[in-house]
């Protein structure tokens, strides 16, 4: 599975000179947890978080509030914005980028196919293709791997996104082909295939 698969596309992306009220309304609008954040030329120059957006934004109450003084609060997106995010190639693997949203405690990473924004992966997004349904997981494995080896040759069964296919043929090259097939389809956990035997074998 490739971040292509599973990427939502098309990005809302916002400026360095976009306001923060802005990028937080596009947040709170669309349900987001970040916005990457790209130049005149449509570069991802940074992106912006719930996070960066709530930081210092919420006053205490002036009731109890001892100290009077006040700060200035940021007023643009580039003032809050972390600079030069981790971001993937369309078409990396999906078990590293989980890994990298992981170990770099990132909500999401941008998608580039060179130096273009194309998409975003989310947390989310890899739950929801998790989330898949067994038959739907089926149904698009069969439909890959009759495109291979033609219809009736594949039996396939999913069961909680392991992907078991019986191969009428006994050829390691296409069990090989077969898996790489399986697991490129969204919501697939892991996948095995095996020569089914039949009565006349």
């Amino acid at each position: 599975m490739r971040a292509k698969d599973i990427m939502t596309s098309p990005v809302v992306t916002v400026s360095p000179d976009d306001s923060v009220k802005r990028a937080t309304r596009l947040l709170a609008e669309h349900g987001f947890t970040a916005l990457p954040v790209v130049d005149d030329s449509d570069r991802v120059v940074g992106i912006v978080t719930e996070a960066d957006v709530v930081a210092d934004r919420v006053p205490p109450d002036a009731r109890y509030r001892t100290d009077r003084t006040t700060t200035p609060v940021p007023e643009t997106v580039g003032e809050v914005m972390t600079s030069s995010p981790t971001c993937t190639q369309q078409g990396a693997d999906v078990a590293e980028l989980v890994g990298t949203l992981l170990e770099g405690h990132l909500r999401a990473v941008p998608v580039l196919a060179g130096t273009k924004l194309v998409g975003i992966v989310t947390r989310s997004d890899v739950v929801r293709a998790l989330s898949r349904d067994d038959a739907d997981i089926a149904r698009d494995v069969r439909r890959r791997l009759m495109i291979y080896g033609g219809p009736d040759r594949w039996h396939v069964t999913v069961d909680g996104g392991t992907v078991t296919v019986l191969d009428d043929h006994d050829d390691a090259t296409d069990r090989h082909v077969a898996t790489v097939l399986a697991e490129s389809v969204p919501g697939v956990v892991r996948a095995t295939v095996e020569h089914r035997l039949r009565d006349d074998d």
